[in-house]
């Protein structure tokens, strides 16, 4: 089974860094930040096998740019493949406004 690299961008990083500290320190709950941050990227991991698996978000400009939506708890992971790469562009909270979130990016 083909295996793709999994990269996770500077804006995916700091998206799972500002989760951590929203849950860890705004919530008061340091436990529950880093199992969710350990779900987000072991859920990350997963995309090395088979990321077609998830598909095209229908949304334009999302799925001219081919971006993917992954769901994790309450999270997205947003990604595109680029040949053996997944890229990871954006880890956010599924509540947020994430159409005006992926523009910006």
């Amino acid at each position: 089974m083909k295996q793709y690299d999994v990269r996770i961008t500077e804006d995916a990083i700091s998206d799972m860094e500002q989760i951590y500290d929203y849950i860890a320190h705004t919530l008061l709950s340091p436990e529950n930040a880093l199992g969710q941050y350990n779900r987000i990227a072991d859920a990350i991991l997963t995309l090395a096998v088979l990321p077609e698996r998830i598909k095209i978000m229908e949304s334009e400009p999302e799925h001219s740019r081919e971006i993917r939506r992954m769901s994790v708890d309450n999270y997205s992971v947003f990604f595109v493949i680029r040949g053996d790469t997944v890229i990871v562009i954006n880890v956010l909270y599924s509540a947020s406004n994430i159409q005006e979130r992926l523009r910006k990016s």
